[in-house]
């Protein structure tokens, strides 16, 4: 499953941890919850690692130790220049995408933090969440329409993702459809969560240059639209930093919802406490809904917290500079939390959104529910006959450590005649 860390040479100057453990491999791509039981009993909450290229890092696995360094920014910040292992990182590591410093909020602090996340609340508060739940209904039946009449379907590709997707590019301002929209939502897809032979940093350029026009486009014909209202907001946000700021939003809005939204359905079509009701059962999809962010949250680690000086946590001795890698899911299922190895859906204590100043602003996890909701509800509605078309254990994960989605969800159901 993994391989420790003596068998291999680390990077010059990096910490030397002879039992780190790879955070690679497709059984702990696959089933991802074995790894962390087995890093648990093996080192607690606070793991040794190897990120690619061997580069060490902590990854954060209980669930008090992960609140508390997402409580504590002034011993984890967010500003990745303060990592000790730059000098060991080639131009084309796979990660810099997540890590590489970048003129966003994701790696502002204090007051700067305040300022720019205070701007991207405004701009989702301006989301009237009911047109949101109409558009997504209207986009949902536009998509179950494409494939309705056939009998079967292919849930990931074409719906899933889909539909968060064209209603995150509608909320900025972008049209719904086309080769430009099409492009970018792959692209902010590979630099998230790279297939083999892809380019994350290559890709990365490309959504900030689609971007960058974007913002050229609103700011001489604004209109009702969270890039719009970024634009004139009182604080004054530079064009960069909005087109910085909204790869953040879209990133964040559009392939976690999709996870999101296609981990509930297979919640829902492969769990037998959801089968009774599953036809039009709206608490019984609020709670797969919940579910699914305990046991299969759609971001399960992100990278990440950089040390700003000596200190220790979970009983390891963390050095100033350190990177720690939050381990969201593993967080979420801790023996510590849930004794009896039982999650309750009702409990939303979840750490799925992230904890502290920066989690995801309000109102984000309010719309993305919006989102999944409705998503997982309409196609329910108009399929009520909607089962697997092949067995739940042959079902597979995406190969990312940091994503947790299906690579398909392949469904049958009785063909509607439109």
């Amino acid at each position: 499953m993994t391989e420790p860390s003596s068998a291999h040479q680390a990077p010059p100057g990096c910490p030397v941890h002879t039992d780190a453990v790879r955070l690679a491999g497709l059984e702990y791509q696959q089933t991802p919850a074995q790894m962390y039981r087995a890093l648990r009993r093996e080192h607690g909450a606070v793991a040794p690692v190897l990120l690619d290229g061997d580069i060490p890092a902590w990854l954060v696995l209980g669930y008090s130790e992960v609140t508390y360094v997402t409580s504590h920014d002034e011993l984890f910040a967010r500003d990745s220049r303060r990592w000790n292992q730059w000098e060991n990182i080639p131009a084309d590591w796979p990660l810099l995408p997540y890590v590489g410093y970048q003129p966003s909020v994701l790696f502002t602090e204090g007051d700067e933090h305040r300022r720019r996340a205070g701007v991207i609340t405004q701009a989702l508060e301006g989301v009237d969440q009911f047109e949101l739940a109409r558009n997504c209904q209207l986009i949902a039946d536009r998509l179950i329409a494409a494939f309705a009449g056939s009998g079967q379907a292919e849930l990931m590709t074409g719906y899933a993702h889909a539909l968060p997707m064209r209603a995150v590019v509608q909320m900025c301002g972008m049209p719904t459809s086309g080769e430009d929209t099409r492009r970018l939502v792959e692209d902010l897809r590979i630099s998230l969560d790279a297939a083999e032979g892809d380019d994350p940093v290559a890709a990365y350029g490309r959504v900030g240059e689609r971007l960058r026009q974007l913002v050229k486009d609103k700011r001489e014909n604004p209109g009702p639209d969270v890039t719009s209202r970024m634009l004139l907001h009182p604080a004054g946000l530079t064009d960069e930093e909005i087109v910085q700021d909204l790869i953040s939003v879209i990133a964040a809005a559009q392939q976690p919802t999709a996870n999101w939204i296609c981990n509930t359905l297979r919640l829902l079509l492969t769990d037998e406490r959801f089968a009774v009701n599953v036809s039009g059962g709206r608490l019984s999809v609020g709670e797969a809904l919940n579910e699914a962010l305990w046991l299969d949250t759609p971001t399960q680690n992100f990278i990440g917290r950089w040390a700003v000086r000596d200190t220790q946590l979970g009983g390891r001795q963390i050095r100033a500079g350190d990177c720690l890698v939050l381990g969201l899911a593993a967080a979420n299922t801790d023996p510590q939390i849930w004794p009896d190895a039982y999650v309750g859906a009702e409990n939303a204590a979840h750490l799925s959104f992230s904890n502290g100043e920066h989690r995801c602003p309000y109102p984000a996890p309010l719309l993305a529910d919006v989102m999944a909701r409705t998503a997982v509800e309409t196609l329910l509605e108009r399929l009520p006959d909607l089962v697997l078309s092949v067995e739940p254990e042959t079902l597979t994960w995406r190969p990312s450590i940091w994503m947790r989605g299906l690579t398909a969800l392949p469904v049958r159901f009785t063909p509607v005649v439109q």
